[in-house]
């Protein structure tokens, strides 16, 4: 039969990823998301989610959920240009385009949804894009969607760039995507640098800003505002800082958002954003404007972290993002040293090839307004002894 040799082949591939130390596992987990969560094995310290303001259990953000569920149901059952669209839907566009500053907004079922959306609708043949090597997986797959073709610059570097917007001078249009914040890494697009290419290149610059709208920047505008820059499009998600849950959106120039609404596919033939999730994210936003003190504390856990583990030892990429890589190379090394700090109670997970290019594992730890300084404190000195232990650091 068919599936048989089909099978062989996927044991194959299987057995492959286990012996190179690559397989991935998921721990379950019995509680809601916050800085501590209940495992079968028992409580642990959450340093892995994207849970950056501490917003995902937070009880405003479920009773507004709750209030959500009860005022405009479950769901929609269907696609908004199909069964109609509920006034939260419009509020929360509204919302996102007044927040980032941009002339409209349009939800997606995820910011994955969105970048795929995104390239194909906007671009033809006649056009380029010029993506960093280091993009998420949504924005190339995104491009991979469309028929421009495509440019693939070294990361964060604005002299390659610039010869590829150079080689690509006779595109109709040409566009420069760049993650804002990178998430293995926890580095900053050079957004000023790209700007200014794109402005004396006659290109648009287009930024996924997934790790860093709701919380990073003076106000939590995220990167653009960071460096004090304009993006011609913005995507970005509910699912991280907003509420923790799914969701994600497209803002820019009102004409940009009208053409994705008539012709992006992910919009179309998605499911609208779930009520629940819509009326979180609005009350999400509420907190960022009441709560100027949860973007305070996630700097200062972030400074305290990042200052205790160098100090240590520990190989960690410079820079002020609550994302810190704490760089182990060996991925076997990297399965050793997450399994040592999760039997400590640290709930960490090691990265390594495909996410991250071979001989660059790493461990990504993520901070979180919500931990206390007495958690901080725990995970370092966790690393530490487990570091000590696995012979990597003195």
């Amino acid at each position: 039969m068919a599936y048989e040799r089909f099978r062989e082949h996927l044991l194959r591939e299987l057995k492959g990823i286990s012996e190179a130390g690559l397989r991935k596992t998921e721990r379950e987990i019995t509680s809601p998301q916050g800085p501590v969560v209940s495992t079968p094995s028992g409580d642990m310290l959450n340093f892995c989610a994207n849970n950056y303001l501490g917003l995902a259990s937070h009880p405003d953000i479920v009773a507004a959920a709750a209030e959500g569920l009860r005022t405009h149901g479950f769901g929609l059952a269907s696609v908004r240009f199909i069964c109609g669209t509920q006034d939260i839907h419009r509020r929360l566009e509204r919302r996102i385009s007044d927040f980032l500053g941009a002339e409209d907004a349009i939800l997606y079922t995820s910011c994955f949804d969105a970048n795929a959306g995104l390239f194909e609708t906007l671009l033809g043949p006649e056009d380029a894009v010029l993506s960093d090597a280091l993009n998420h997986a949504s924005i190339i797959d995104g491009v991979r969607l469309c028929k421009a073709a495509r440019h693939v610059y070294r990361h964060a570097d604005l002299a390659d760039l610039e010869e590829k917007l150079k080689a690509a001078k006779d595109a109709r249009f040409r566009l420069i995507a760049t993650d804002g914040v990178f998430s293995m890494h926890g580095d900053l697009a050079p957004l000023p640098g790209l700007r200014d290419l794109a402005d004396r290149h006659d290109a648009l610059l287009m930024v996924d800003d997934s790790h860093a709208t709701g919380f990073f920047g003076p106000t939590g505008r995220g990167t653009p505002e960071h460096f004090g820059v304009r993006a011609d499009l913005l995507t970005s998600t509910l699912g991280k800082a907003l509420g923790g849950a799914s969701g994600g959106f497209t803002a820019g120039r009102r004409e940009i958002v009208d053409l994705l609404r008539q012709r992006s596919r992910p919009y179309l033939f998605s499911n609208s954003v779930a009520p629940p999730i819509v009326c979180a994210a609005l009350r999400g936003l509420d907190l960022i404007s009441e709560r100027p003190d949860l973007l305070r504390r996630l700097s200062d856990n972030t400074r305290r972290f990042r200052t205790e583990m160098t100090a240590r030892g520990f190989a960690i990429r410079e820079g002020i993002h609550p994302i810190v890589p704490i760089m182990l190379g060996d991925e076997r090394r990297t399965v050793d040293m997450a399994r040592a700090l999760n039997d400590r109670g640290i709930f960490v997970v090691g990265f390594s090839y495909p996410v991250v290019p071979r001989g660059e594992a790493r461990i990504r730890v993520q901070i979180s307004a919500a931990h206390t300084p007495e958690q901080l404190d725990r995970a370092i000195g966790a690393f530490t002894e487990a570091g000590r232990e696995q012979g990597l650091i003195g």
